[in-house]
């Protein structure tokens, strides 16, 4: 739905100077208008009592493909987001993904956000790194942000997507609804990682 809008969250770690975020923030902010990754890879939290823990496998043939947003932590980076929230992903020859993410804004327009996504950890493939920001920045750490699958359907049917500092999360979906018991076993994925599931707002799709 997620991820990708890969910046604040550097702010708070001390990484990069508070000033000079913001000011790379803003300037982000204004091209894209909404990312459904984010986060940094840095040490999370353990007030929750315990590490976020991705899922131990994912096919990503399979994850490829449009996800409609259900539910989402709010954000700063999708503020202007209304509803019809989507995130599509398309395998590359190079093994990255390209990432594009839309949703409708308050005039009825669409916008778009196109990233790229690499693999983190090639072994359970759960673990993906996203960027928003221009190619020519992609050697800068920090636009790279942390997109953890954290909760997977057994059919692929909803996703559930963090980072590991539990700043944002977002549930996920092949259809622009879910049944109760799939919202619920997602739900559950959450509140096992240690995430606040109360701070989780639905999303809006119409036609």
């Amino acid at each position: 739905m997620t991820i990708l809008a890969t910046l604040e969250p550097w702010a708070s770690r001390g990484i990069i100077p508070s000033m000079v975020m913001m000011m790379m923030l803003r300037m982000f902010a204004s091209w894209a208008g909404l990312a459904l990754a984010t986060a940094v890879a840095a040490p999370p939290p353990q007030a929750a009592g315990h590490a976020v823990t991705a899922v131990p496998s994912v096919d990503l043939d399979r994850y490829a493909g449009q996800w409609f947003e259900i539910a989402r932590y709010p954000n700063v980076f999708q503020r202007r987001c209304v509803g019809n929230v989507t995130a599509t992903y398309v395998r590359r020859p190079d093994g990255k993904i390209d990432v594009i993410n839309r949703c409708r804004v308050d005039d009825g327009k669409t916008i778009e956000a196109k990233g790229l996504a690499r693999i983190d950890d090639a072994k359970t493939r759960s673990k993906l790194k996203v960027r928003f920001a221009p190619a020519m920045l992609s050697f800068l750490p920090f636009v790279w942000a942390d997109y953890w699958i954290i909760g997977l359907a057994d059919d692929y049917s909803w996703a559930l997507v963090g980072t590991p500092d539990r700043k944002y999360l977002w549930i996920l979906a092949r259809a622009a609804t879910v049944s109760d018991e799939a919202y619920a076993q997602a739900i559950g994925a959450a509140a096992a990682n240690g995430f606040d599931t109360g701070r989780l707002v639905r999303t809006l799709h119409v036609r």
